[in-house]
């Protein structure tokens, strides 16, 4: 690869987001590639984000700078409208069905968009993977599984090896829970096909 490839990882804390970034640089590590990333962590109770930066065959700085990510994989919905500015030209996303009400919003009496409009005002030109994996995670075994769920949806965007983002699953996470993890992977790596064969939400 001439240029490093940028995925920016965004939800709410507490959505195993730093986790899933650690599964992505061991899975480059396995892989023999150079690896930058960093993590800005925010107060999810004051409506706050966590991020994720992995740059894989990085030869610069940690950060991605805005309208340069190749891939988002958003944990939230809300996350992802608050990000999709990351995305490059002719980038990937790969969002989580799902929606936290930031307290802000329920404080200043305001409305929170809804799923239909949050699609509506991501627009055009983007391809976007939507799926439920709260609802796959749960089908795994564990809701605090959805993080695998989502690097499983967007394995098929990544320039990694399906192989190696599950060997490294089966490396970090705690070992009474590789079986249901490596479930989660193949959970949302099927779902993530779905997407690329065509249908909607997954």
């Amino acid at each position: 690869m001439s240029r490093s490839y940028d995925i920016l990882m965004v939800g709410i804390g507490g959505q195993g987001i730093i986790l899933a970034s650690n599964i992505l640089g061991e899975a480059s590590l396995i892989e023999g590639r150079s690896i930058r990333g960093a993590e800005t962590h925010g107060m999810a109770q004051r409506g706050g984000s966590v991020e994720g930066h992995i740059r894989i065959d990085g030869k610069y700085g940690p950060l991605i700078a805005p309208g340069t990510a190749d891939l988002i994989i958003a944990f939230d919905m809300l996350e992802a409208l608050r990000y999709a500015h990351y995305l490059a030209p002719g980038g990937n996303m790969v969002i989580n069905s799902h929606v936290v009400i930031p307290t802000s919003v329920f404080m200043q009496g305001a409305t929170a968009p809804s799923k239909e409009e949050i699609l509506a005002r991501l627009g055009s030109g983007r391809t976007i993977c939507l799926i439920d994996a709260d609802h796959l995670a749960e089908e795994a075994g564990s809701l605090l599984a959805q993080n695998v769920v989502m690097i499983g949806a967007a394995s098929w965007s990544m320039p990694i090896a399906a192989e190696s983002l599950s060997g490294a699953v089966g490396r970090l996470v705690p070992k009474k829970t590789i079986e249901i993890n490596r479930k989660a992977f193949e959970l949302g790596r099927a779902a993530g096909k779905r997407c690329k064969e065509g249908s909607k939400e997954t």
